[in-house]
């Protein structure tokens, strides 16, 4: 399956930052959206990074606990590892898998399309995984 399937399936929402905002804004919007990653844009609105639960927790290494006044530019993931609508599940999940990621932006070319995280993906894995074990079921029982 391909992930524009996916992105069918979930809302269409795609939270994003600026990278000027405050780390406390960041964690402010994750915890009211109550999502794991934002992605982060630029004063023109081009996506710059993303930045996530994770960037936000080894930020205090460096800058110790007081996070609130850092900008979101500061701590965000700028080598943004991004995917296509018609890159499939399976190839998605090793992606995240390889380079030990649980958000992954999806473009269509230039154009931003939609945000898949881990967690979409196994809950498809797994619907579809309970779809072939009925039909197998059916098959047998017929």
């Amino acid at each position: 399956m391909i992930l524009s399937n996916v992105l069918r399936q979930k809302s269409n929402d795609i939270f994003k930052i600026k990278s000027t905002a405050s780390i406390a804004d960041a964690a402010v919007a994750l915890t009211d959206k109550k999502i794991g990653a934002l992605l982060v844009e630029d004063d023109s609105g081009k996506i710059a990074g993303i930045i996530s639960e994770r960037d936000i927790v080894g930020g205090m290494g460096p800058h110790g606990a007081d996070l609130h006044d850092v900008p979101v530019s500061e701590l965000m993931t700028t080598r943004l590892i991004k995917c296509a609508p018609s890159d499939t599940v399976l190839e998605a999940m090793a992606m995240m898998t390889d380079r030990r990621i649980r958000h992954l932006p999806v473009f269509d070319g230039d154009d931003l399309v939609g945000v898949i995280s881990v967690g979409d993906l196994v809950k498809y894995r797994i619907s579809e995984v309970q779809a072939e074990a009925e039909a197998m079921r059916q098959y047998i029982a017929s």
